[in-house]
């Protein structure tokens, strides 16, 4: 039972590192750098918050 338990996990592995492969090739073919490494959510946040001194 420990080996098929083992086996199962190790195909588990697997598909989790194949799909993240995908993704991350799905992902870099269809953004741009820019885009991927812009904060623009962070700017937004700043623009909206009003602090008072």
């Amino acid at each position: 039972m420990w080996m098929a338990l083992s086996y199962a996990c190790w195909g588990i592995s697997i598909v989790l590192a194949l799909w993240m492969l995908y993704d991350w090739f799905k992902v870099d073919t269809t953004f741009s750098e820019d885009v991927l490494t812009s904060s623009r959510e962070g700017e937004l946040e700043a623009v909206s918050e009003k602090h008072r001194i």
